[in-house]
């Protein structure tokens, strides 16, 4: 038996190393994405799939699987119960232990640290460290677990492209896209001119070019989002949507080594800011002003009646 996971976890190891020679990627960091990947196979395989909804950097890959401008380091999950330490500790000690098909990956149910997450006074989360094993060859998990955020219209259920074809795919709970548009921009208005989260902008930019939106559902997802984070709707276009913020000369340096760090090629940050007022404003401005917004964006805009009426 322990043969059989040692030649499973060799095969799997020779097989990702072939990927990662094959598409020019990071060995390190193909390991690390295949251990967060059968990590989400392992939570929608048990009781408590329901009970996280997946957010942050990791659903590019599942929008776009050859994506390669968010590599991330972590999963990032919404959960819906309690933020107790000891529970999520015991929680993702069962997710250790889940009966999956053998996937070469082990998954040490003693080694599991948390701990709070404190971006500031208002919100708080929890990091779940975890020790997981491909053979030898140690893989070091991370998990921010956060709470009680507005998910708009409500989460999306989705199969979780995989490394590997033959592996089973993750059956996983998502934030739909308005809501992820909508807590960028919130983080965007909150920062003003101090913002250094460049990637936030790029985020936005990459949805609004590839994925259509309705107009009605981006306005609910800004106002349920700015609510709960008590954030007032802005009377003026915020900084993030100006020229004074896309010309300053240390917004355009650091928008440039964000492109030169990820080999992207990329509009100057101008036009991406003009891309970006052009797509939320108006959204913006009606979810402030509480009335209807029944346009729809098609991918790269603009603004228009829904090809689905009249």
């Amino acid at each position: 038996m322990v043969t059989g996971k040692k030649n499973m976890a060799a095969s799997v190891r020779q097989r990702l190393l072939n990927r990662s020679k094959a598409n020019h990627e990071d060995f390190n960091l193909v390991l690390l994405r295949y251990g967060m990947e059968r990590l989400l196979y392992r939570i929608g395989a048990s009781s408590y799939a329901d009970d996280f909804v997946l957010k942050g950097a990791a659903l590019f890959f599942l929008w776009e699987p050859n994506l390669r401008h968010r590599p991330t380091k972590d999963i990032d999950l919404l959960s819906s119960g309690s933020p107790d330490l000891d529970r999520l500790k015991d929680v993702f000690a069962e997710l250790c232990t889940t009966p999956v098909p053998d996937d070469g990956l082990i998954l040490d149910p003693k080694a599991i640290t948390v701990s709070r997450i404190k971006e500031d006074m208002e919100y708080e989360g929890v990091r779940v460290k975890l020790k997981a094993a491909l053979g030898k060859i140690p893989i070091a998990l991370s998990v921010d677990v956060g709470f009680g955020d507005a998910v708009t219209p409500g989460p999306e259920s989705a199969s979780y492209p995989t490394l590997l074809e033959d592996s089973p795919a993750p059956s996983v709970q998502t934030y739909p896209r308005a809501t992820v548009v909508a807590e960028k921009f919130q983080a965007m208005v909150d920062l003003g001119m101090v913002n250094t989260c460049l990637k936030d902008f790029f985020d936005v930019l990459f949805l609004s070019n590839n994925f259509p939106f309705d107009g009605q559902e981006l306005v609910l997802a800004i106002q349920r989002t700015f609510e709960r984070r008590r954030t007032p709707l802005p009377t003026r276009p915020p900084p993030a949507l100006t020229l004074e913020f896309s010309s300053d000369a240390g917004k355009v340096k650091q928008w440039k080594a964000f492109l030169n760090k990820n080999k992207l090629d990329e509009d100057g940050l101008e036009p991406v800011v003009e891309t970006l007022h052009a797509f939320l404003w108006p959204v913006v401005e009606a979810a402030r002003d509480d009335v209807p917004w029944l346009l729809f964006w098609p991918p790269e805009g603009p603004w228009g009646p829904s090809p689905t009426s009249g």
